[in-house]
């Protein structure tokens, strides 16, 4: 594992080109749809203008309804995944940025709760693999996942054998070891019955019946979701990547803990691991301070944390 940890606070079916978006003098952009057989996944491809054969970004989007910008209706306008792409093609690297199903432009292509799987969201992301390498433009493919993505992502990478891998601001442990940590701090009465729940849903068994207090987490419709989530534990699909890795975390991050980088990057011996002193979990220098910190995730205004895009341009452009 090589490690650097940067004080930047104090230093430095497929249908492709729906429309072209105005010309900027890095890039041009171009929606571009993939085609599944529960509806239609809309993408944006963010084109480098600096060569004619350059490699490709995919970004993975976090957890819950957020959009291909990084952003989601539940306050989070800092629209990192827009500004990554944008800055990456400054340097020379194309990036697909995408709404997964179910959200904004890809709404239509979800299926009923009961019917969702993890397992969806990742071969969205192979399929999205297997349709760019048919553009020639593209010499190489790495996937990027952030938050829940990373575990998305990871996944993909090796079914799709991606050439590169990031993991930025990834959990490195299980779903179920994460909802017990949230959960710990239940009132007493509602303890076994959490326990009961995810033992059985661990053992791929779903509860017909769950009281009303734990009703939102562990509804009977999400729980096959979350019986197929809890097969990938992240520490186990990274070490099987046989390909280049960088893991990416922020230490004010307030979402995932510094910790969960080093455990993925102690199951990958080899990946290069990156920690900014002052990134949070949008991708923004922010203080530690929650009040602070949850304000960045707000503000469209602020760029992206000191040095991120050169520490991952520099890895793509290290793979061969």
């Amino acid at each position: 594992m090589k490690k650097t940890s940067l004080l930047f606070a104090l230093c430095l079916a497929f249908s492709t080109a729906m429309a072209d978006f105005p010309v900027n003098p890095t890039f041009t952009e171009k929606e571009v749809t993939l085609h599944t057989p529960t509806g239609d996944i809309f993408g944006l491809l963010t084109i480098t203008q600096q060569a004619q054969q350059m490699p490709l970004v995919i970004i993975i989007a976090g957890s819950g309804n957020t959009d291909h910008d990084g952003n989601s209706p539940m306050g989070v306008k800092a629209a990192p995944y827009k500004m990554l792409a944008e800055d990456l093609a400054s340097v020379g690297i194309s990036a697909l940025r995408f709404d997964k199903r179910g959200i904004a432009k890809s709404a239509g292509a979800m299926v009923s709760e009961s019917e969702l799987r993890f397992d969806h969201y990742i071969d969205d992301v192979v399929a999205w693999v297997e349709e760019m390498r048919k553009d020639q433009h593209f010499t190489k493919i790495i996937i990027a996942g952030h938050s829940e993505g990373s575990l998305i992502g990871m996944v993909a990478a090796e079914k799709a054998k991606a050439d590169g891998f990031i993991s930025i601001a990834g959990p490195g442990r299980p779903i179920d070891q994460i909802l017990a940590e949230q959960l710990q701090n239940a009132p007493e009465s509602m303890k076994e019955e959490i326990d009961e729940v995810m033992q059985s849903l661990k053992k791929g068994e779903t509860v017909e019946s769950v009281s009303m207090a734990l009703f939102s987490i562990f509804r009977p419709s999400v729980q096959p979701y979350l019986i197929n989530w809890m097969q990938y534990d992240p520490a186990v699909e990274i070490e099987k990547l046989r390909v280049p890795v960088l893991i990416i975390h922020g230490a004010t991050d307030i979402q995932v803990p510094e910790s969960d980088a080093e455990l993925l990057a102690s199951a990958k011996y080899d990946a290069e691991l990156t920690i900014f002193e002052n990134m949070n979990h949008v991708l923004k220098d922010a203080e530690a301070d929650p009040a602070k910190n949850m304000a960045t995730y707000g503000d469209p205004a602020l760029p992206l944390s000191r040095g991120l895009v050169e520490v991952i341009a520099d890895f793509i452009k290290r793979i061969e």
